[in-house]
């Protein structure tokens, strides 16, 4: 009764219920907040922090930044939806505040598309030199149908491409990244697709802000696509991403396959070229995972392409054991 009261009265006040109904909506830090509410920081920052304490939003630190986002679990969440379905009734209620919205929307892609353009080139460099992303992403996507997947965890989320594709097919997904302007890209794509159900969240995949997995909690799945190959120590990542995943859950990497273009060290911080079926098993073995399917997905026949893409899957045991080497 006491929790329930305490929400009541948090969202009983005129301005945070407009927060709570507009961060229901989009992930927003507070000076984007300030400029949809029309509002001093302080005076919202106040109300946040009054929303927070009730359980109806969470905080989130990047860096020098705090964003603020709808709860997703638990009482918080449901009364949030009773509030956002009443709401829906008014279709004046929200009319400024969406319109301010989309104009912060609009500056987020405009600096997207900046960053995009700055490195397009070297992305582009890489994607002719191996299968069209198309064939992998369907290997992918085939790979995660073979059992269901409610919750996703992409580790090196980068532009949040894989939570895109994967939004229609899970009921919750998290993507972490080490890179603010990667995750400003994810926000902005995500939020065009409407995928609500997905965050991101700046992170190191070497230490990853969850709990260790359980059968009510943690992951069914984690993902890294192309992400590997730039670490130091990729085994450590995958030890991590296992910690987190419920009994039973599973692991996906898709990384290239060995190769000697030495460019892509030299001058695009690839750390190792490609990896091995046999060390990628034995990643597996030493932290007791069951190895799954592979696919090998080559480039199309009479393209310049020389880089092998390369899916491994395993599976955590349904009861967890501790790993020869340390998560």
């Amino acid at each position: 009764m006491d929790e329930l009261l305490a929400m009541l009265r948090a969202a009983a006040d005129p301005t945070r219920l407009r927060l709570l109904l507009i961060l229901r909506e989009a992930e927003l830090t507070v000076s984007e907040l300030t400029q949809i509410l029309g509002q001093s920081q302080p005076r919202v920052s106040r109300h946040l922090k009054l929303l927070t304490d009730a359980g109806l939003i969470l905080r989130f630190k990047e860096g020098s930044w705090v964003f603020y986002r709808s709860a997703e679990k638990g009482s918080g969440a449901e009364l949030g939806h009773v509030l956002s379905r009443l709401a829906a009734q008014d279709a004046d209620l929200l009319v400024s505040d969406r319109r301010r919205l989309a104009a912060v929307r609009e500056a987020r892609a405009a600096e997207a598309a900046a960053f995009f353009k700055a490195n397009a080139a070297d992305w582009e460099r890489i994607r002719s030199l191996h299968a069209p992303e198309k064939d992998v992403e369907d290997a992918i996507q085939n790979l995660l149908r073979a059992q269901p997947v409610e919750s996703l965890l992409d580790a090196g989320t980068g532009t949040g491409r894989m939570l895109e594709l994967l939004a229609p097919e899970i009921k919750y997904g998290v993507g972490i990244d080490v890179s603010p302007e990667m995750l400003s890209i994810a926000r902005d794509r995500l939020s065009r697709v409407k995928a609500n159900h997905c965050q991101v969240r700046l992170s190191d995949v070497f230490r990853m802000p969850f709990a260790a997995g359980t059968q009510d909690e943690g992951f069914d799945a984690a993902l890294f696509h192309q992400v590997l190959h730039y670490l130091d120590d990729p085994q450590a990542a995958v030890a991590e991403a296992a910690r987190v995943l419920k009994p039973g859950g599973r692991i996906l990497i898709v990384d290239f396959a060995p190769h000697d273009l030495e460019f892509l060290r030299t001058e695009l911080q690839h750390r190792r070229l490609g990896f091995s079926d046999k060390e990628v098993q034995g990643w597996f073995e030493a932290l007791n995972l069951k190895p799954l399917e592979t696919a090998a997905i080559a480039p199309h026949a009479g393209g310049s392409g020389k880089l092998i893409v390369k899916i491994w899957a395993a599976a955590t045991p349904l009861r967890h054991h501790r790993s020869r080497v340390a998560a």
